[in-house]
């Protein structure tokens, strides 16, 4: 295994977590550079994606590096059969780092079992999404310039949204207040409200997405309702519309609040929020550049600050 492997955002401490910050920034400044020059790296993508697999090749793409792998799992040899432990041992002759989706829960730390290269974890069923929360906290700050003490709200799919468990687990740091929005069925599940307790953050839950649990938040994290965790599609026709934001609900939010989303969004959010200054969803988006960036360089053991006096940017 290597140990610049990022399966979950429980591996790294606070201060890795403010130095990839920080190293975001930097990227954000200009993130066009040549320190990935000679450099490969695999997107292996066994679920479909759009946002972060082309966050992730365009991050590598700006650094100067290539960029390999598939888009969809039928187009693999996975399609005729083969293991995940082959494929991963297979592709590890040819890369650098390994970026993996997949859609079962610990695949990714099963790949740093079977091979010495970096793994990067960009989601593994409804367990981890790291680098997403990275770009999540990235936001957070620009927005609200600390980290400390905030009032984040989540809202929809708490039971297999992925990425909002790898923010709560990343935001222990950091002394918050979490307000859980979702219903019955989607409520964040019991490991994370242990978790919570056991790290002494405090959270309440809410089955209405009421004008009081807006007005309180200086972050509101929408999530979509997948779909494709469900096995009964009753169940998912049930709960797919049960919250929606509406721009009138944010009248009288507070002035720092910002309304996040990992996207795709379906109904969650009504296209009237977009135009709101709180909206800060596509914003979020293009910060998955510079914090995937920051995770690679990291994952690669890579010394930007050296290294960017090498190669000064484009």
């Amino acid at each position: 295994m290597n140990s610049n492997s990022l399966v979950s955002i429980d591996d790294i401490s606070r201060d890795e977590i403010l130095d990839l910050l920080e190293r975001a920034r930097v990227f954000e400044q200009n993130p066009n550079h040549k320190i990935l020059d000679g450099k490969v790296v695999a997107t292996l993508f066994f679920e479909p994606s759009t946002r972060t697999r082309l966050s992730f090749e365009t991050a590598v793409n700006r650094l100067g590096g290539r960029v390999i792998g598939f888009s969809d799992a039928n187009t693999s040899s996975s399609a005729k059969g083969e293991t995940l432990k082959d494929t991963i041992k297979m592709v590890s002759n040819y890369v650098d780092l390994i970026v993996m989706r997949h859609y079962l829960e610990g695949a990714a730390r099963y790949a740093t079992e079977v091979t010495d290269v970096p793994i990067i974890n960009a989601g593994d069923g409804a367990n981890q999404h790291p680098s997403q929360t990275m770009l999540d906290l990235y936001s957070i700050y620009k927005t609200q310039g600390t980290l400390e003490n905030l009032t984040i709200t989540m809202v929809g799919d708490l039971k297999y949204g992925r990425t909002v468990h790898s923010l709560l687990m990343a935001m222990r740091h950091f002394n918050p207040t979490f307000q859980f929005v979702a219903c019955e069925e989607l409520k964040m599940p019991k490991e994370y409200k242990v978790f919570c307790d056991q790290n002494g953050i405090r959270y309440t839950e809410h089955h209405d997405f009421s004008p009081e649990v807006i007005n309180a938040s200086d972050i509101l994290y929408m999530t979509r309702v997948q779909r494709e965790r469900f096995s009964d599609l009753m169940e998912y026709e049930k709960v797919k519309n049960l919250y929606t934001l509406h721009n009138s609900m944010l009248a009288d939010s507070k002035p720092n609040l910002r309304v996040l989303h990992p996207l795709p969004r379906v109904n969650e959010i009504d296209v009237d929020v977009d135009d709101n200054p709180k909206a800060y969803y596509f914003e979020q988006a293009r910060n998955g550049l510079y914090a995937r960036q920051a995770i690679i360089c990291k994952a690669l053991g890579i010394d930007i600050y050296k290294e960017l006096e090498k190669y000064p940017s484009k």
